[in-house]
């Protein structure tokens, strides 16, 4: 199941390629779930729970929903079916306020996310690289 989860991963974005291990790592903190159908691979999915931002009771709980789909597979409806399911599962940790990331290339993931109700909070380089990164979260809905 982890190496299927990475290999989705890593064709969406290459630019951080993870090894098994470190999916291990993710799979111990975040829910981490393939998507198939037809009994073929096409997707995955990583809700990260909840996280208090400053910590205090009033600040709203903040859960990542990541959903991708491989690029055959794209404009079916399967994304929205696993971003659904990642969502409700973000809900039912408590999630108050939803973002997400996404790779600045990706054009689909970002149109994909606008239509979700998903509006750009940041872009950003990591240390040391040239790939554009950018977080979304998830205005009125």
């Amino acid at each position: 199941m982890l190496e299927q989860w990475r290999h989705v991963h890593n064709v969406i974005v290459p630019p951080a390629a993870l090894t098994l291990d470190e999916v291990r790592a993710r799979a111990a903190r975040y829910r981490l779930e393939n998507a198939y159908a037809d009994g073929v691979l096409v997707g995955c999915t990583t809700v990260r729970p909840p996280a208090r931002p400053d910590g205090g009771p009033d600040d709203a709980a903040v859960a990542t929903v990541i959903a991708r789909v491989l690029p055959p597979y794209r404009h079916q409806g399967l994304g929205t079916a696993l971003y659904d399911r990642a969502l409700a599962h973000a809900r039912a940790l408590g999630a108050r306020e939803v973002e997400t990331c996404v790779l600045a290339a990706n054009t689909d993931g970002l149109r994909f996310a606008h239509a979700r109700g998903f509006t750009e909070t940041d872009r950003y380089l990591l240390d040391g690289e040239r790939d554009e990164w950018v977080d979304l979260r998830l205005t009125a809905r």
